[in-house]
């Protein structure tokens, strides 16, 4: 049976510090709803009510068109582990570039990676816990390393051109790409 709450208790935050793979979906008028599987130490909870996750450079850029179109998103994660879990956080979210004055504040949360592009702050509006009772039971093996691996290695001045003309989504909504390269730390 689902639970809601106005915000994030600290049991929601022990389970979500657990997990090793979140989900995150958004949308936007008269576009595709996107539903993105992220990995990584890169989610943190900031508050009963705020949370972020560093962002680094991929295939599209769907989540900051549909948050400056719309604003609404959806974290989920799933308790692979015992006891079975399924939260979600339901909440308004914004891009954090790192030409913005918020960056530093937000950026100090999280080693940057490579190929970081943004930070996602997330309003959380309400949470909602259900069973889980269908979700198998896994454990993580290893991270995969290619996507820092390939921007680690990249050229900043070939990386910066790829992004940079990355400015719509696949629906055509714009996006600001991100004025810098992380190359890590």
């Amino acid at each position: 049976m689902a639970e809601f709450t106005d915000r994030i208790l600290p049991r929601h935050e022990a389970m979500m510090g657990a997990q090793s793979v979140f989900f995150i979906a958004t949308a936007a008028a008269d576009a595709r709803i996107n539903l993105s599987p992220k990995g990584y130490d890169c989610f943190r909870v900031l508050g009963p009510n705020r949370v972020a996750y560093l962002d680094l450079a991929g295939s599209g850029n769907e989540t900051h068109a549909h948050l400056v179109a719309d604003g609404r998103i959806t974290v989920m994660m799933c308790n692979f582990g015992q006891p079975p879990l399924i939260l979600r956080l339901y909440g308004k979210g914004r891009p954090v570039l790192p030409k913005d004055p918020e960056w530093e504040e937000l950026a100090a949360h999280f080693t940057i990676l490579p190929g970081t592009r943004q930070i996602f702050d997330i309003a959380v509006e309400s949470v909602q816990t259900s069973c889980g009772w269908g979700v198998p039971v896994m454990t993580l093996e290893q991270e995969r390393g290619a996507l820092v691996k390939y921007h680690a290695q990249a050229d900043e001045t070939a990386w910066m051109t790829k992004t940079s003309g990355r400015n719509r989504s696949i629906d055509g909504l714009p996006t600001t790409p991100t004025d810098r390269f992380f190359r890590g730390e």
